[in-house]
């Protein structure tokens, strides 16, 4: 017997109806944690910094005006209103610079969490799958790499493929990749025990549809989270890297190289160091308390009755 358009219009309306259900469900739990829903509000402000920086920025966060040398925010005496927050010690706005900084630290945070993802999916698909030798092998790789501290991995890593931004993004997702892998092996294994994986196993399914079909899809509550952490880290280790000139280079106006470039104003000049350390400072508390709400709300065990 086929489906009639009535009972497939049908299936598509309660599929929407599920859908619709499990979004308020989740925004639910994720909103009884009110720092997550402040979290959520300031990532969202960062990303509209980010998109529309070229728009909001008063000034070219690289121009240099000598006339302008370590001014002071406006509501210091000696400040102007043609930069808000002050210029550093070559004349730059600090204003506009943070407001680029936005650019750099969304994009090193998508694309080191996409690396380290995407990688850490893959192998720990296949430790969990097919475990035996396999797992040890890819665990065993996965623990000397989680030996090491991540900062000082990261930092021997871009030492050896140079300083520079994409270097830095390469080697720090390089650091996050075993998180991932543990965590999906982890979840694969729980999933392997499951009724529905040996059904579609009986059914005939193939290697690469057990794995990416039919187990993935239940294994990404967990791996969403962690993402959404490492995001936050893969920001505050760029700036590190950036602070000790192997990240991001000058003129980029990168939060951490902002931090390298001002070390010696710290006692003249506070404004050129306090400002991006609190755009790190936010930004990363942000990011946190925003995946504290998406532990809360994706997590089962976790979820208020």
């Amino acid at each position: 017997m086929t489906d009639t358009p009535q009972s497939a219009a049908t299936v598509r309306l309660s599929d929407a109806a599920i859908f619709r259900r499990m979004l308020a469900e989740f925004w639910f739990y994720f909103s009884q944690n009110r720092g997550a829903v402040v979290g959520l509000a300031v990532f969202a402000l960062l990303v509209v910094v980010a998109v529309f920086a070229p728009l909001l920025a008063p000034h070219d966060p690289t121009v240099q005006y000598r006339e302008a040398l370590l001014l002071p925010p406006v509501w210091q005496e000696g400040g102007s209103t043609s930069y808000l927050l002050g210029t550093d010690a070559v004349g730059r706005d600090i204003l506009s610079r943070l407001i680029f900084g936005a650019q750099y630290s969304l994009f090193i945070g998508v694309v080191v969490v996409s690396i380290a993802l995407v990688g850490g999916i893959v192998i720990g698909l296949l430790a969990g799958f097919f475990g035996g030798w396999v797992d040890s092998v890819i665990m065993r790789v996965m623990d000397v790499i989680l030996a090491f501290p991540s900062l000082l991995l990261a930092l021997v890593l871009v030492a050896v493929l140079g300083p520079g931004l994409t270097n830095a993004m390469i080697a720090i997702a390089i650091v996050y990749q075993p998180h991932f892998a543990r965590l999906t092996r982890a979840a694969v294994m729980s999933e392997m025990k499951r009724e529905y994986v040996t059904a579609a196993r009986v059914a005939g399914a193939g290697n690469l549809r057990l794995m990416f079909r039919t187990i993935l899809p239940n294994c990404l509550a967990p791996l969403i989270v962690q993402a959404t952490l490492s995001f936050s880290s893969a920001v505050l280790d760029s700036a590190a890297l950036g602070f000790l000139g192997m990240g991001a280079q000058p003129p980029a106006p990168e939060w951490g190289t902002m931090l390298a470039e001002a070390r010696e104003f710290i006692l003249r000049a506070w404004w050129v160091v306090t400002f991006p350390g609190l755009a790190i400072l936010i930004s990363v508390l942000a990011i946190n308390v925003m995946g504290d709400g998406l532990r809360d709300a994706l997590d089962p065990k976790l979820k208020r009755s």
